[in-house]
């Protein structure tokens, strides 16, 4: 039997702000990353204290809602917490995996983006692990190029990896 591709169209998927409510959802989307990838660094799960890490400092935090479930978040960050870094944004976004390859990402990236040129700034920043093959390809594909990499910056599941630096130019 041939196994059924599931589509989730963007249009039918709205991005809005984060709610405390969405706590949960936002910890178990990272939590799956975190201990089946290296899209996430830590390889445990994290708790709930992880999700005020996250609302701490974040110019902006959305969350992808399909047919009323999360599906996936993004935030984005001063690069540094000091003035002289005012233009700069840096960004984490996680997708559930079942919607991924479905543009949400790329919807969630544009309301982010869009949001940092209104605020005035002139680039973003994202940072992965070398071993996220997706992460890089999807960053590439909307503008971002390597603009550092640490090397062996990273160990998970035993495995040394670099953390590579990507930019975007507004």
């Amino acid at each position: 039997m041939k196994k059924q591709e599931v589509t989730h169209r963007a249009d039918e998927t709205i991005v809005r702000e984060v709610r405390d409510s969405d706590c949960d959802t936002i910890i178990e989307i990272f939590n799956y990353y975190a201990v089946s990838s290296y899209a996430a660094f830590p390889e445990i799960p994290v708790n709930d204290r992880f999700y005020a890490f996250l609302r701490e400092g974040a110019l902006g935090f959305n969350v992808l809602e399909h047919e009323a479930h999360i599906v996936g978040f993004g935030l984005m960050k001063l690069l540094l917490p000091f003035p002289a870094f005012m233009t700069t944004g840096i960004l984490t976004c996680f997708i559930q995996p079942e919607y991924t390859h479905n543009s949400l990402g790329k919807k969630l990236l544009d309301q982010l983006t869009d949001y940092a040129k209104k605020m005035g700034m002139t680039s973003l920043v994202a940072n992965m692990a070398s071993k996220n093959r997706v992460s890089i390809l999807f960053h590439t594909r909307h503008g971002f190029s390597e603009v550092g990499r640490l090397q062996g910056a990273g160990i998970k599941f035993g495995d040394l990896f670099d953390v590579i630096l990507m930019q975007k130019i507004l």
